[in-house]
């Protein structure tokens, strides 16, 4: 059983003898957690400067962040490429 689903976000792969594309999860994982640290350390910020919409603006960001980061890494150790 191979893992991995080559070809599953390129449905022109193969075309002409184009290599199959892959998924550049790990550079999502990278960005992801990137946006969390970012985005938690600036809604700390704010919250210490009294900005409470630059707070609330910043945590809804880094919870995106999180909740990307979790698929992120639940498709890669499902075993996708990337």
């Amino acid at each position: 059983m191979t893992r991995g689903r080559p070809d599953h976000h390129d449905p022109t792969a193969g075309f002409g003898g184009a290599p199959p594309a892959y998924s550049a999860l790990t550079l999502r994982i990278v960005l992801a957690a990137f946006g969390v640290c970012v985005c938690t350390a600036g809604a700390v910020a704010a919250a210490l400067l009294d900005r409470p919409g630059w707070c609330v603006a910043l945590a809804v960001l880094a919870a995106i962040a999180v909740v990307d980061l979790v698929i992120v890494i639940r498709r890669k150790r499902a075993g996708e490429p990337g």
